[in-house]
């Protein structure tokens, strides 16, 4: 049996990354969403194992002494990360593990796991982005303007990663997708 494929994934807010994933995910049974796990409250309508896996605070640092998470960030007092032993395991069964992260903790999984395909999606300009932000209407635009100079910041570190798509069209993006997922199950990893 091969071995699955790690693929990372991060972008700015608002780039769509999530629609993108979903679509890709909804029609490949053999990619695995991982979920994070965070130490912080569950908020309204959250579950368990869905949107994260919420653990205790000692549980959390537990795994970290142990080296039992991939990659973690503390913020605003509270743990976030993808803990180890479930993405191995995946791996192991062949199917490929699909990590949606913030590009800290992506440079860390790339560090540890330097075979993992890192992929950051961009909005087509700084101006589309700002457009999909206001549409949203969820933030002011105080709030805007700090998004958009996060993701200016973030755009400086694509560099690091082994592909870039532009989600100008969300089903091109998605396409864009299944081809890096082909083209990563094709790629020669010294296992013939």
């Amino acid at each position: 049996m091969n071995k699955g494929v790690l693929f990372v994934i991060s972008a700015p807010s608002g780039c769509g990354k999530g629609s993108v994933l979903s679509l890709v995910t909804e029609t490949n049974s053999n990619i695995h969403y991982s979920v994070s796990a965070t130490t912080r409250k569950p908020r309204e309508g959250e579950v368990n194992g869905v949107n994260y896996h919420f653990i205790k605070k000692e549980d959390f640092e537990a795994l970290i002494q142990g080296g039992n998470m991939l990659e973690y960030a503390e913020y605003c007092g509270n743990y976030y990360g993808t803990p180890a032993r479930p993405v191995k395991d995946m791996l192991n069964s062949g199917k490929h593990v699909m990590l949606e992260i913030e590009v800290q903790g992506a440079m860390k999984v790339k560090e540890k796991c330097p075979d993992a395909a890192l992929i950051f999606v961009v909005p087509p300009s700084l101006d589309e982005l700002k457009r999909r932000l206001l549409k949203r209407g969820t933030e002011t635009e105080e709030v805007i303007a700090q998004r958009l100079a996060q993701a200016e910041n973030e755009m400086r570190a694509a560099k690091e990663y082994d592909y870039i798509i532009v989600n100008e069209n969300l089903e091109t993006a998605a396409e864009d997708l299944k081809t890096v997922i082909r083209a990563e199950e094709l790629r020669n990893r010294g296992c013939i």
